[in-house]
């Protein structure tokens, strides 16, 4: 049986426990503001639960984002959905 190196990769990243590159969590101060046209606070470095916060990225930061489409983009990608 033989795979594509596409399929191959997708199987990798679909593994749990398997260690991803990301960087050490950094903040984003301030906010951005999203497709909607709205100001959403950016990333944050925190060891607990923050209010508002929508997923969780690889690197530890928190997001705030309203879409999934680019949550955690410069973070590693999303660890956990909240």
């Amino acid at each position: 049986m033989t795979f594509s190196r596409g399929a191959l990769i997708a199987a990798w990243l679909l593994l749990p426990g398997i260690p991803r590159a990301a960087t050490a969590c950094h903040d984003s101060p301030g906010y951005y503001t999203d497709v909607d046209g709205d100001a959403v606070h950016r990333p944050v470095c925190a060891t607990t639960h923050q209010a508002g916060e929508t997923a969780i990225c690889n690197d530890g930061s928190h997001s705030f984002s309203h879409h999934h489409v680019g949550t955690c983009s410069h973070h590693g990608g999303v660890a956990e959905w909240e």
